[in-house]
């Protein structure tokens, strides 16, 4: 009432006088502004994104301090900020007196908002997260995820009338170059993965359970989020000819801190699709007849899963990834080992995409079976579309001579 009768201003979206405005934004801190930013944004992200945004924001908010200052044990800071301060699940709980300790410095120390409309502090933050805790360069991948955290954060501010901007628009600073593209020489022909694949299955306990597992890799281009949610009701196996997969979603561990239940996996849309989106995979008939035998030797799980561990319960990376690790040491070369030859699970869809390519597989369609836009296909195999575009280059070229001749033929003197 005061501030109305004097004349003052009122901001239209607060709600608040001009100068309780200012002093609220004087007041608040980088620290203060990515915690309610967390609170706010928390319900709407999956339990994976939840702690890959608090690793970045626990990154940048040590940086984020007035100047001269650091924490006596930065390792800790840094674990408070991840498990507590980002993690909105944690809130119902005081932190551990450790993680209270650091917390409470960070408060004291944090800087104002107002000091991310200098360059030069936003230049540190981004250098920050361009190094890990030990000093090392961080992964280009990495480096790109945490500035985007960053970037939201700051849209966050703009929303609340810190900035009329988002800072970092105009703020020259060279992104990290990261190499999309799929390494040839990571790729293995289909001999070479079919001795892979046989090595799997000569292991003990779950190779043989695995052997289909990795070959849905390969054949169908699936992500292996995609493959742990495979269930019968979506395969059409056929005692003859071509198959299909009809796939709908897959199962990402997010870590039972970060989960809305407390559960350790999440079950997820296909990448991004919505959520009641499906994308159909044909498979060829050698190996509809490997997931027939596979039903028939192991059944499925009580929800339908094709694959599951002993327990029953969903594969997890670190077991499939041992399997994997075991069949490649088997089954490779010492000059395939060397050069990194399918040295992930993962490298398996990459493979089974390239071999769709080379094989002469439109490039629209070898996208839309992968779940992949055509950009991203172009992007990340821009080195097999090469002999495609060789191909492409005869095919128009001989058209060009078979109409040549037909031009060069008789005249037609009626």
């Amino acid at each position: 009432m005061t501030a109305a009768r004097e004349g003052e201003p009122f901001d239209e979206h607060t709600g608040l006088p001009a100068s309780e405005l200012r002093a609220i934004k004087q007041r608040t801190t980088w620290y203060d502004l990515a915690h309610a930013h967390t609170g706010q944004r928390w319900e709407s992200m999956p339990g994976n994104t939840r702690r890959t945004v608090a690793d970045s924001l626990a990154t940048i908010t040590a940086a984020l301090v007035l100047p001269g200052v650091r924490y006596s044990e930065p390792r800790t800071l840094r674990r408070a900020l991840y498990s507590w301060t980002f993690n909105k699940n944690a809130w119902s709980q005081e932190p551990v007196e450790e993680w209270q300790k650091a917390l409470e410095w960070i408060q004291r120390h944090s800087l104002p908002v107002s000091a991310l409309a200098e360059a030069e502090t936003l230049r540190h933050a981004l250098d920050a997260m361009s190094r890990k805790l030990d000093g090392k360069p961080a992964s280009p991948k990495t480096v790109l995820r945490k500035r985007a955290a960053f970037n939201d954060v700051l849209n966050t501010a703009v929303e609340k009338g810190f900035f009329a901007d988002n800072p970092l628009k105009g703020l020259r600073w060279s992104v990290p170059a990261v190499n999309e593209e799929v390494d040839p020489a990571s790729v293995p022909n289909p001999a070479q993965v079919a001795r892979l694949l046989a090595a799997v299955a000569r292991q003990r306990g779950r190779g043989p359970h695995l052997e289909a597992f990795f070959g849905c890799l390969y054949h169908a281009a699936m992500r292996p989020a995609e493959v742990i949610h495979l269930q019968l009701p979506q395969c059409h196996l056929p005692r003859t000819g071509w198959g299909m997969l009809n796939l709908a979603g897959g199962v990402v561990t997010a870590g039972k801190e970060w989960s809305d239940d407390g559960a350790v996996h999440e079950v997820h849309s296909l990448k991004r699709r919505p959520v009641t989106a499906t994308r159909p995979v044909p498979i060829p008939p050698a190996f509809v007849a490997t997931l027939r035998a596979h039903i028939d030797r192991f059944g499925v799980a009580p929800d339908g899963r094709l694959f599951r561990n002993a327990a029953g319960n969903y594969v997890e990376p670190a077991a499939y990834g041992t399997t994997w690790k075991r069949a490649r040491e088997y089954a490779l070369t010492r000059t395939e080992l060397a050069v990194g030859l399918v040295k992930r699970p993962y490298d398996l869809r990459h493979a089974g995409i390239s071999f769709w390519l080379h094989s002469g597989v439109d490039p629209a369609e070898c996208a839309r079976r992968a779940g992949q836009t055509i950009e991203v296909m172009f992007r990340h195999y821009a080195k097999f579309m090469d002999g495609i575009q060789e191909r492409a280059n005869r095919l128009i070229e001989q058209s060009l001579q078979e109409w040549e001749g037909l031009s060069q033929g008789p005249v037609n003197a009626g």
